[in-house]
């Protein structure tokens, strides 16, 4: 009994069909290592001086120069003396938890998103956030866009 010509053919059409295979897999996570890779745009720059006046609770940022910062975009860290608040600044926001409402600027979800050279934002510190202010605390405000650090600013409260 000789082998049955369709027998021969299946291993063949099998591994036509696996090298095909390979071949779009490779090229579907190649393509996906490769546009993960490359930057499509570089984190924003900018320079911040931060004030924080402890009778009033609030800290206070001015941009002092660079990219023009989408607060949209950011996210705001605040230290007092090292320990971070409870409670963050969830920019922009009108009424969150552990602030007053209101904050001022662009940090204000009514306001213009655009935060560019020579506009201040501030925030005051509800009484439950913790640490509160006190005067001669060291105040860190550190503002981040996705991963990359876009400024940290210092500043001792007065």
């Amino acid at each position: 009994m000789s082998p049955r010509p369709d027998r021969a053919v299946s291993p063949v059409l099998g591994s036509i069909l696996l090298v095909a295979l390979t071949v779009s897999l490779a090229a579907v996570v190649g393509g996906t290592v490769l546009s993960g890779a490359v930057p499509t745009e570089p984190p924003p720059r900018a320079t911040l001086d931060c004030r924080a006046d402890a009778a009033a609770d609030r800290v206070t940022c001015v941009h002092g120069g660079g990219d023009r910062l989408d607060v949209r975009d950011l996210e705001v860290h605040i230290t007092v003396d090292g320990e971070p608040l409870a409670h963050q600044p969830p920019v922009p926001f009108f009424a969150a938890r552990g602030f007053h409402a209101g904050p001022t600027g662009p940090f204000n979800s009514a306001a213009d998103s655009n935060w560019s050279a020579g506009e201040s934002a501030a925030v005051r510190l509800a009484g439950t956030n913790r640490p509160g202010l006190t005067p001669d605390a060291r105040v860190g405000v550190t503002v981040m866009a996705g991963d990359h650090v876009v400024v940290r600013a210092r500043a001792t409260a007065s």
